[in-house]
């Protein structure tokens, strides 16, 4: 496998270990994307209003369905009626199964945050004169972004890993190298396809976790320097917040 890996020509050429890991990138953003327009704005609405609770439950069912069985009923069920040349028959089927297992983490992540935001919090926003519309975004969501990156996260692996399934139907991405290695019984190739998979998905957490530290907020994380809590000033805040009792989401707003 090493050996496989470090023949430059396995890098460089047609269909090679860059062209795939393009093709990878591209159907799981595609797929990422889509997810997180449609499970987004329904977690926040759910966890604002509390009402659609099914949904989470009904979602949450499709990550027990078994994905190459299921890339298969829809690539039977769809390809006859897309009616056009190029790889259009088989990414469809393949990027609404890779949205059908980002959308639960995303939305189940999503309304748990917003549901988890303190009730005072909301109270005070609401004293203040803000609308729910105004709540959504200034208050429950910056609160719940943490877990909104976790369940984003979370699903960004799972895409990761699902989408070696478009080589199931003729695609690209690295999966090409699995399945074609066992194939061929090329172990070498099999098993280095294995391994890029599973390095490309850590570097995404790692990206993606990097992202979160610099989008969230510190007073909602918690992440506050020694400087910032040390010396006369930071001790007053401090022990006024906590003759206040003001909750640590409270600061955020």
């Amino acid at each position: 496998m090493i050996k496989w890996l470090n023949d430059p020509l396995n890098w460089t050429m047609s269909g090679g270990i860059l062209d795939q890991l393009r093709s990878h990138l591209v159907y799981s953003l595609i797929a990422l994307a889509i997810a997180l327009v449609l499970a987004l704005p329904a977690g926040l609405l759910i966890g604002h209003t509390g009402r659609g609770r099914w949904i989470i439950s009904t979602a949450n069912a499709v990550r027990a369905l078994p994905v190459v069985g299921l890339l298969i009923l829809l690539y039977v069920a769809l390809s006859p009626h897309i009616h056009s040349r190029g790889s259009s028959p088989y990414l469809i089927p393949t990027e609404t199964v890779l949205v059908l297992m980002a959308i639960p983490p995303i939305l189940s992540s999503t309304y748990a945050g917003v549901e988890n935001v303190d009730p005072a919090v909301r109270d005070a926003a609401a004293g203040m004169g803000m609308r729910g519309g105004q709540v959504v975004r200034q208050v429950e969501f910056p609160n719940a972004l943490p877990l909104i990156f976790s369940g984003f996260r979370s699903a960004a692996l799972q895409v990761i890993a699902t989408a070696t399934v478009a080589a199931y139907l003729g695609l690209g991405g690295l999966g090409r190298f699995v399945y074609d290695g066992q194939a061929s019984q090329d172990h070498a190739m099999r098993d280095a396809g294995a391994l890029l998979v599973a390095l490309l998905a850590v570097a995404v957490d790692v990206t993606l976790s990097l992202a979160q530290r610099f989008a969230v907020s510190r007073g909602v994380s918690g992440r506050f320097s020694r400087k910032s809590t040390s010396g006369p000033v930071g001790a007053a805040v401090t022990e006024a917040e906590k003759t206040a009792g003001a909750p640590p989401q409270a600061a955020a707003v």
